[in-house]
């Protein structure tokens, strides 16, 4: 019964938005949203809805991000050495995590699509925390190989099926700072995963395994407790949602319909598939997203190995990678706060890059281990803010749902083949000059992100104006622009059409 009164509800409610295409009682419609959706009580219930989803999410992202590169500390513990692998297998290995993990992005989202959130999300988040527990037994380089290929397969999911998850819950203009949050996880994976190794590397010798077994031995099996807990936490869909009251689904329903086609119970159809792959937009988003990528693994990577480089000793280099995540966490924060104020995401995201940019030339252009780790700095205040920018884009640009998993599984499975290029780009024997090639390389990448992105912001706000300009000179109205139709054939019509529709309006 709940579920019919949330469906009446919204659909009572995009009857009413859905009238005018810009206008709603000569307000602009996309402030009309807001403001309607902007009352006590809805601020209320996005409270409750964050304090949900936020926490656990991002929390499983932290710990995703840590088994992940939790690499890199092991490998200046001890790693490569004990277990006899080459400075050019250990990049390998890196590549074969990227390899497994775009490969199995899509088909995880559509998995997604098809089951539930609160089963699927902790039961990945179990799986790698196993195969993380079992990066500690390696013993030669085909075992390491295998293990980071099983770590990929099964992390592939969590990412992409999260920002999905996020888009049937908020309003798009609400989604771009719990993005940057969930991203944060990141930030904060790097700068807790520095002091936990730093932690755990004095356990060598205990149990007759080295400091760097440890390290993946615990984490993973943090991962593992964490997981369980996760499968009461983790919410489901957001028309399924038993913690909500009957009052609050309802409401959260009719905001998305005001909003999107987040309310809507769409079933699978392989035609939103080829939509989301024949779309221009999703292959922009996907390789804004590649540029990017290249700088944000190779720099959370080779972080520890980057500063160790510097002269410092293994210890140090552990706790200091805590800083330069540390910061990207506070950029995190402000690009976040800077975007909700102004609306406006590409600005930014160029403007990110270019302060990656800088701290790069300081890495290329400097010798003393002090200008270099001022690089550093510069490079993850730069690349980690604007990759939490970036990532939310598909989510709130595109419509149909099953388009918009696809996408934004498109969107980190294109962008991660940047990764793979990243790991294998970064060679040892590029290491003894600081790495200045792949730096300079790195430089490269980010240009063509920011291109990429002026590319999207161009051509997002030109077809905004177009499509004001249609509806503009039928007077406004939907029925004099696409001819008269009854609200039932409207709703299907902007269902099958999505972000393609005469009213839908990018965010940029």
């Amino acid at each position: 019964m709940s579920s019919d009164l949330a469906d009446r509800d919204a659909a009572d409610h995009e009857k009413h938005s859905f009238a005018s295409a810009e206008e709603v009682d000569g307000v602009p419609r996309k402030w009309k949203v807001y403001d309607e959706y902007g009352t006590v009580e809805d601020k209320k219930l996005l409270s409750k809805v964050d304090l949900r989803l936020l926490p656990v999410l991002t929390l499983l992202y932290l710990l995703s991000f840590l088994d992940r590169s939790n690499i890199g500390n092991a490998k200046i513990d001890g790693l490569t050495t004990d277990i006899h692998v080459s400075p050019p297998a250990y990049n390998t290995a890196l590549a074969i995590y990227f390899i497994a993990y775009v490969t199995f992005e899509v088909p995880a989202n559509i998995i997604l699509k098809r089951f539930d959130p609160q089963f699927w999300l902790p039961t990945l988040t179990f799986c790698w925390g196993i195969a993380s527990i079992f990066q500690g037994f390696v013993t030669n380089q085909a075992s390491l190989f295998g293990i980071r290929y099983l770590l990929g397969a099964t992390e592939a999911g969590l990412f992409p099926g999260v920002i999905y998850l996020f888009s049937t819950y908020y309003l798009r203009r609400e989604r771009h700072w719990r993005v940057a949050v969930f991203f944060g996880g990141a930030a904060l994976a790097g700068a807790f995963g520095g002091v936990l190794a730093y932690a755990i590397g004095k356990m060598d010798g205990i149990g007759g395994k080295r400091g760097w077994q440890w390290i993946f031995i615990l984490e993973g099996l943090l991962t593992v407790v964490v997981s369980v807990v996760a499968y009461r936490i983790v919410p489901t869909w957001s028309h399924k949602a038993k913690w909500l009251t009957e009052a609050e689904r309802s409401r959260l329903l009719a905001r998305l319909a005001a909003d999107s086609d987040a309310a809507n119970k769409e079933k699978f159809e392989w035609v939103y598939v080829r939509q989301a792959f024949t779309d221009h937009l999703v292959w922009g988003y996907a390789l804004l997203f590649h540029g990017f990528a290249f700088v944000l693994y190779t720099l959370s990577l080779f972080m520890p190995t980057i500063i160790a480089g510097l002269g410092f000793a293994t210890w140090k280099a552990q706790l200091m990678t805590v800083p330069p995540n540390a910061l990207a966490a506070i950029g995190i924060a402000i690009g976040a706060w800077l975007a909700a104020q102004t609306g406006r995401r590409a600005p930014l995201i160029i403007g990110s890059g270019a302060v990656a940019i800088i701290g790069y030339i300081i890495l290329c252009s400097t010798k003393t281990a002090g200008a270099q780790y001022v690089g550093v700095l510069f490079a993850s205040l730069g690349v980690y803010t604007g990759n939490a920018l970036l990532l939310s884009w598909p989510s709130e640009n595109v419509s149909n749902q099953t388009k918009r998993a696809v996408a934004v599984a498109m969107q980190i499975t294109i962008g991660d083949l940047g990764a793979v290029t990243g790991v294998l780009i970064y060679r040892p024997e590029w290491a003894k000059d600081h790495y200045r090639k792949p730096h300079i390389i790195a430089i490269g990448y980010l240009l063509f992100a920011i291109v990429v992105a002026s590319a999207l912001w161009w051509w997002m706000d030109k077809e905004n104006r177009r499509r004001a300009e249609i509806l503009g000179s039928a007077g406004g109205e939907v029925d004099d622009a696409l001819g008269k139709v009854d609200f039932e054939d409207d709703r299907r019509e902007r269902v099958r059409l999505g972000d393609r529709h005469v009213q839908w309006r990018y965010q940029v």
